[in-house]
């Protein structure tokens, strides 16, 4: 429950722009068990991997049919050129419920952390 009210108070936080590109995504079946930040790998959370960026940031994905999610960062990818961002089967799904293609065009924001109010204050 609590995951699900921060996910909503992020989601709501100033960002800033960071890059327009494609986002794939990636299971547990499709890769190890255990992100780059040491992590194991869920599914179901809203999650994501990208190049570079700190462990535990936030951002805002939002596919050209405009739905949008916020995902934090634990893994490094994708690593086939031409994509930008690895979402979890999760985040990809409420983007894109069919996962039809399994790529899609996307706008990628970072959420700006100092913005964020302490949930535990």
């Amino acid at each position: 429950m609590l995951s699900v009210v921060a996910i909503m108070l992020f989601s709501q936080q100033p960002v800033l722009p960071v890059i327009e590109g494609v986002a794939s995504y990636y299971t547990i079946e499709s890769s190890s068990n255990l992100t780059a930040s040491g992590e194991p790998m869920i599914d179901e959370a809203f999650t994501c991997a990208m190049r570079s960026g700190e462990f535990g940031a936030l951002y805002r994905v939002t596919a050209d049919n405009g739905k949008s999610v916020t995902v934090r960062l634990n893994d490094r990818g994708p690593y086939i050129e031409g994509r930008n961002i690895d979402l979890s089967e999760a985040a990809m799904k409420a983007l894109d419920p069919t996962l039809e293609k399994g790529l899609l065009n996307v706008k990628i924001e970072r959420i700006v952390e100092s913005d964020v109010p302490s949930l535990f204050e």
